[in-house]
């Protein structure tokens, strides 16, 4: 039986050929345990325009028929496609500066001057640093210290 992790791989494998030939980015893929069984969510976006339902039902369809032959998924499980939304997760070290000047959330593995949680403007990564700006004062930390990191929904 394959764990989370292979799991994530595999599907990551069947996926990203589909989304790149909608023209697509894959974002996300995730496996967890949910309230009524396993979800497997696969996000993915557009540089330019949205994500449409076409696109997400084309991918939910070429990639079930996928999975159904292979089935890398041993348990029953409920198969989500969708935009990453606004409050999108920072996954690679790219869209850590793609989205330099944004207002973020992010944790940290392990406490940084007494915290892990912080919320303020990403000011991009370098090599492997992240810069956070967080109520005036610079942070810096290094990208595999952080948990999770997803961009503050603006509203203004």
């Amino acid at each position: 039986m394959k764990n989370k992790a292979q799991i994530i791989q595999s599907v990551t494998e069947y996926v990203q050929p589909i989304v790149s030939d909608l023209g697509l980015n894959l974002v996300l893929v995730d496996y967890r345990q949910a309230e009524g069984g396993w979800v497997l969510r696969i996000f993915v976006e557009r540089l330019q325009g949205l994500v449409t339902v076409d696109d997400c039902t084309k991918i939910s369809r070429e990639l079930s028929d996928l999975l159904d032959i292979d089935d890398p998924i041993e348990t029953r499980y409920r198969l989500e496609v969708s935009s990453p939304g606004l409050d999108r997760p920072l996954v690679t070290k790219e869209d850590y500066q793609r989205f330099a000047g944004r207002e973020v959330k992010l944790t940290t593995r392990e406490p940084i001057d007494g915290r892990r949680k912080f919320k303020g403007v990403l000011e991009g990564i370098e090599n492997d640093a992240v810069r956070i700006e967080v109520d005036g004062s610079h942070i810096e930390m290094d990208w595999n210290m952080i948990e999770k990191a997803n961009l503050v929904p603006n509203f203004r």
